[in-house]
């Protein structure tokens, strides 16, 4: 069946239809908040942004989402997730919403920060109750399409609030009251989302069920997570083909989050100087809309790509194409061409990304999956706040530095031809370690 047809599909599934616009209400709100978020900390007037700043600032957010991460699973394993869609929602909005009032009123330090920092924390429970629920409401066949099309929607609604803040701050309020009109709509939307969870799903639907719900104690498995991580980066480090590809996202990880700040420095000094900081803010809105839009077509174009060239080949192109795009079109410094390049490398970072996935999922054993997932999932988040340090180490003020968009650009190229070699050289010596991922193999 073509994926057009498997998309059509899932869509015609109540129950997917139903997740999806919990899913997609709750991220849509998450743009919202972040915007208000940049709007406040990194386009403030009031306030110098620098690549240390920066970077530090990403690093409190993500990092102790990417540490806590692996443990969420022990929760969602025990109790129901559609109680879990529905009030952690709930309690997002009663943060969010004094939250918002902080902002509105010009108090945005260690308060308001703990606060935007359990409101981002808390999304990966729901993030994962999410994916944990995937399987009540699809069948297995259509299981790595609903994978890819769920999160990938996710990320273009994310975008589209992103670019609704910057519309809000450009044209409707600005300052203070913007943000915290934003951060308070983000409150609104985070309730409606908890209410369809709550709407549109029994206490048992998403499970877990009740013979596989976990009966240890807490602290127990806790532990018991903690020595899974390490059983499960042993597991992944015997299997070569998906070691070998998970380094090559991890590479390329450090290289986004250097262009990130790069990006956020020359919209925020270099394109903005002498000009008010809501253009600086709509320049940015492009290019994350352009992000989501690249994620998009990454998604769409990604399986027929692999299943047309394989999937080692299918990296070694996008990443390869986005090193060239780098310097084509960063050298520059234009902005036009940079909405461009950013739209270049999401398809790349999405493709890549699904491609990583789908290895991890056929060469680990069902017993390891979680786990190595958990390290899959940690690594991706590390690595890239380890590219947002790099980036403070090494970039001016302003972001400007066309030494490093060649150096980026020959990074990302390096990474794809690395990668060809070395996974090239393991099925040379040992066929059996390295079948060709297929998206969407075993999709009828």
């Amino acid at each position: 069946m073509s994926g057009k047809r498997n998309v059509r599909t899932l869509l015609a599934s109540r129950g997917f239809r139903r997740l999806l616009a919990a899913r997609l209400t709750s991220q849509f709100s998450d743009g919202l908040f972040s915007g208000a978020l940049a709007g406040s900390i990194l386009f403030n007037p009031d306030r110098q942004a620098n690549p240390v700043a920066i970077a530090t600032g990403f690093a409190v957010l993500l990092l102790p989402y990417s540490v806590l991460g692996p443990f969420v699973g022990v929760f969602l394993d025990r109790w129901p997730r559609r109680n879990v869609l529905v009030y952690a929602n709930l309690v997002r909005t009663l943060l969010a919403l004094p939250a918002a009032a902080l902002l509105a009123t010009r108090h945005d330090g260690v308060a308001f920060i703990l606060l935007a920092l359990l409101v981002i924390g808390i999304n990966r429970f729901i993030l994962a109750g999410h994916s944990a629920a995937l399987p009540h409401v699809v069948d297995g066949q259509r299981l790595i399409t609903a994978n890819a099309l769920a999160p990938t929607l996710g990320t273009v609604c994310t975008s589209l609030a992103l670019g609704v803040s910057a519309l809000v701050q450009f044209a409707v309020l600005t300052g203070p009251h913007a943000y915290g009109a934003l951060a308070c709509a983000a409150g609104v939307g985070f309730l409606i989302a908890g209410l369809l969870a709550r709407a549109y799903f029994r206490v048992p639907e998403l499970g877990p069920d009740a013979s596989t719900r976990r009966g240890g104690s807490v602290p127990a498995e806790l532990v018991i997570v903690a020595r899974g991580m390490v059983a499960g980066a042993r597991h992944l480090l015997a299997r070569p083909n998906a070691a070998t590809v998970l380094a090559a996202q991890s590479a390329y990880r450090v290289l986004y989050g250097v262009l990130t700040v790069a990006a956020l420095l020359l919209y925020r000094n270099y394109f903005a100087a002498g000009a008010h900081f809501t253009h600086s803010i709509v320049g940015l809105a492009q290019v994350v809309v352009a992000g989501g839009a690249g994620s998009f077509v990454g998604a769409m174009v990604t399986p027929p790509g692999v299943r047309r060239f394989g999937g080692r080949a299918w990296v070694t192109l996008l990443l390869t194409a986005a090193g060239v795009l780098v310097v084509l079109l960063g050298a520059p410094f234009a902005q036009p061409l940079l909405v461009l390049a950013v739209f270049a490398i999401n398809i790349a970072s999405q493709g890549t990304k699904i491609v990583v996935d789908t290895t991890l999922q056929r060469e680990c054993t069902d017993e390891f999956r979680g786990r190595v997932f958990s390290v899959n999932d940690t690594t991706y988040n590390v690595c890239y706040v380890l590219g947002l340090f790099v980036a403070a180490l090494v970039l001016p003020a302003d972001g400007h530095s066309l030494v490093m968009v060649f150096v980026i650009g020959l990074g990302y190229a390096a990474v794809g031809l690395g990668y060809r070699v070395l996974s090239g050289a393991l099925a040379h010596r040992d066929p059996a370690t390295t079948g060709t991922p297929s998206v969407h193999s075993g999709e009828s």
